[in-house]
């Protein structure tokens, strides 16, 4: 009798390839428009979760609106924007290959209205004139720390009933905004994404949160006392 051969696996759908990624524009003129996802490190498209609920926040309608993307990687936020109206949209990065890609979307959507920008996005946020933009998308790498020098620059450039979209791996405060005279408006967590809604204190509101705040520092100071 002859031995049996050893049972060799067989793959019934071939071997295993890397398949390219892509996402979808989810609303808009562009709604279903297919964008492309290159596979790099720390590339982390916005979830489509997360982006229909942000243009509910945002108002389907953006008509008339100049909107910034400091750290486009895919362009999803940009394009989403686009595809509802916004008069202007740039789009800021620093990679080379991710530019490429952006500028082929740019084409394939003849989005005349979408500018692609190579440079660093906070640097251009602290360029834009005060008041010029209604509505800013931060979401950098999430092993960076440019939040807070990205929020530091948008709360100067965003105009007085402008939006900055902020996506962080963790939830940012009104205590942490207050002294960037921003506060929380609406806020999403979805898997380790937390998404916010934020937009300028009124007077009041900023009124308030000195008051918190000196009443925080107070408490947590130690007390005095009077010596013999």
């Amino acid at each position: 009798m002859k031995p049996k051969k050893p049972r060799v696996p067989v793959h019934k759908h071939g071997p295993q390839v890397q398949r390219s990624h892509e996402i979808r524009i989810i609303g808009g003129l562009w709604k279903r428009t297919k964008l492309k996802v290159s596979d790099k490190p720390g590339l982390r498209p916005t979830p489509d979760r997360v982006r229909e609920t942000l243009f509910n926040w945002l108002g389907q309608d953006l008509r008339g609106m100049r909107c910034i993307d400091v750290f486009a990687g895919t362009g999803a936020l940009g394009f989403e924007a686009a595809s509802r109206g916004a008069q202007e949209v740039v789009l800021v990065e620093q990679d080379s290959a991710l530019i490429e890609q952006l500028k082929r979307t740019q084409l394939q959507l003849s989005a005349h209205q979408v500018q692609v920008q190579r440079g660093d996005g906070v640097s251009n946020l602290r360029q834009a004139a005060p008041g010029s933009l209604h509505v800013v998308f931060i979401d950098p790498p999430f092993d960076s720390a440019l939040w807070l020098p990205a929020l530091t620059a948008a709360s100067r450039a965003i105009a007085p009933q402008g939006w900055i979209y902020l996506e962080a791996p963790v939830a940012w405060t009104d205590v942490q905004l207050a002294p960037l005279g921003l506060v929380l408006h609406r806020h999403l967590k979805a898997g380790a994404v937390h998404a916010h809604l934020l937009r300028a204190a009124t007077p009041d509101e900023q009124a308030a949160a000195r008051s918190a705040a000196a009443a925080s520092d107070a408490a947590a100071s130690p007390e005095t006392s009077s010596g013999a």
